[in-house]
């Protein structure tokens, strides 16, 4: 073994070293790869104990990615060969989000029309044995169970309030849509929600567009919030539905002159006078931001939300030996206007090893084709800001701890209809949800506790724990009587979280996209702007 180790990084050195051998970066490279050839070799070859050549290579592998962006990532041939099995069972499944509890699987949702929801499965329902298998002490993760070819049944046992049942299941291949949503509104706004930029992305965006003309749409809301991007051709091909052939929608720039491209519209569009607004927020990333981004500097869309994630970074997968294979950042993003998309600077950390990120005071003026400021500093800035409220940690608490969730589903069972259109949760619905939540013993730990904790640990070690004891509990009861306020402090919140989660179990995601559009504060400025023209034309050309 280490004389196999010994030759193949000589033949690596060597074979680099020959290749552009005058270039001094390829030197530099050439030496530091040779210096690290020779450690790997003499430590395996005279290190005391065995070692692992594969564990210490992997260790150095992702020694050096921790100086890198954290899209730049590396897979070994056993990882490589797990995704693939994943990938294959991602398009072939039941349809359904579950999740792994002790002896079961929860449904947290099922997806209308596919193979969960088709065997009569609902959110709440725990499943206790696939086939024969028990998931009693399973040590396997009980979703690979569920994994099989198209049209393979899967037997399943289920307890849903008390009672145990049984369906069977037919796993089917689950289509990936980018458009789950679009529906003609009032005042002629047509109404197109993108999740996604995958190989149909702009083609269903197309077809929205030329159903919801043909139903009278005058006015266009293109709903980018959430959407963590995908395809950078699918983002000029859709931006191309608007602007007409031959605009560049995005280039890249990078220190290898290959890798700096640019990228125009190549069709003819479908429409470029339609007014156009594009909601965004600090979800939508990479693809989304392309496509938000060259539509305000192309004066073509007014943008609204939140300022975009920031990922202005591109990736390109290379092969390597042994069935292993990396991605590599090889760019970065720039809109028309030359504004970087990307936010946190890896490459210029601070003190404690963080990316950085652009003071607003060092932010770079850009200007649209109408003249108009724009500024970099990561992400896009949308031409209305529309404040949105953080989540609350109780809240956060009573989502992650499934307390919000358990009590949909026993009212969901209490109430077998419901009429969305009038729907609204009130005050005697809050006290409910409060008597629920204090019968499940609902607690949470704070931050303020965990360092508190933390903090006593130190002292122990420092001597100091009786003088942190005294004042301890006196602290976390306080802390205890303030979270009892946090619930009713947090009521709108948690009322909105309550309600989202019903309308859920009646109407499925389509149920949450039309609740959104008549009760989002986003929604509804875009809508607005919509409709007074003036003040849309005002904001495109001040």
């Amino acid at each position: 073994m280490k004389k196999y180790i010994l030759i193949v990084v000589a033949v690596i050195t060597v074979g680099f070293t020959t290749r552009k051998a005058l270039d001094p970066d390829y030197f530099e490279i050439a030496k530091q790869l040779e210096i690290f050839a020779s450690f790997f070799k003499e430590l395996n070859m005279n290190y005391v104990d065995q070692t692992n050549p594969a564990r210490l290579m992997n260790a150095a592998i992702d020694g050096m990615l921790e100086e890198l962006d954290p899209y730049t990532k590396y897979w070994n041939e056993q990882e490589i060969e797990q995704a693939r099995l994943e990938k294959i069972g991602n398009n072939i499944s039941i349809g359904a989000n579950l999740k792994t509890e002790k002896d079961q699987l929860k449904v947290l949702e099922v997806y209308e029309n596919l193979a969960a929801d088709k065997a009569g499965l609902k959110p709440g329902d725990e499943i206790i044995q696939i086939g024969s298998t028990s998931l009693k002490d399973l040590e396997q993760n009980p979703t690979e169970l569920l994994k099989g070819a198209a049209n393979t049944k899967k037997e399943i046992t289920y307890i849903r309030q008390g009672k145990t049942n049984k369906t069977t299941v037919t796993l089917e291949g689950v289509g990936e849509k980018s458009v789950p949503f679009y529906e003609l509104k009032s005042n002629d706004v047509g109404y197109i929600v993108v999740s996604k930029f995958n190989p149909r992305a702009s083609f269903e965006v197309a077809q929205a567009l030329k159903e919801l003309k043909e139903q009278g749409a005058k006015k266009i809301m293109l709903d980018l919030r959430d959407n963590p991007g995908g395809l950078l051709t699918e983002a000029v091909n859709m931006v191309n539905i608007f602007v007409p052939k031959g605009e560049i929608i995005t280039y890249t720039k990078s220190v290898i002159e290959a890798n700096s491209l640019v990228f125009k519209t190549q069709k003819a569009p479908i429409d470029t006078e339609i007014p156009l607004v594009v909601l965004i927020n600090g979800r939508s990333a990479s693809a989304s931001e392309i496509v938000s981004g060259s539509l305000q500097d192309l004066d073509r869309a007014v943008v609204i939300g939140g300022r975009s994630f920031g990922k202005g970074l591109v990736q390109r997968f290379k092969p390597l030996a042994y069935n292993t294979q990396m991605k590599v950042t090889i760019s970065r993003y720039y809109t028309p206007s030359g504004r970087c998309i990307q936010s946190l600077d890896y490459w210029h950390r601070d003190e404690n090893g963080k990316a950085t990120r652009v003071k607003q005071e060092d932010y770079n003026e850009f200007k649209t084709r109408n003249g108009r400021s724009v500024f970099d500093g990561g992400g896009i800035a949308p031409d209305i800001t529309i404040e949105t409220a953080k989540v609350s940690p109780i809240t956060h608490a009573l989502i992650d701890n499934l307390v919000i969730f358990d009590y949909v589903t026993n009212y969901y069972y209490a109430h077998p209809s419901l009429n969305l259109d009038s729907f609204r949760l009130g005050d005697k619905d809050f006290e409910a949800f409060k008597a629920f939540a204090k019968a499940q013993d609902f607690t949470y730990e704070t931050q303020t506790e965990q360092e508190l904790n933390k903090l006593l640990l130190v002292s122990q070690d420092e001597g100091f724990e009786d003088i942190l004891q005294k004042n301890q509990q006196r602290i976390l009861d306080e802390i205890k009587a303030e979270k009892q306020k946090r619930i009713d402090e947090n009521k709108d919140e948690i009322l909105k979280e309550l309600t989202q989660e019903i309308i859920k179990r009646y109407h499925y995601q389509k149920g949450l996209y039309q609740y959104s559009y008549d009760n989002d504060s986003e929604v509804k400025k875009a809508v607005e702007v919509l409709n007074n023209n003036s003040q849309y034309q005002k904001i495109l050309k001040p």
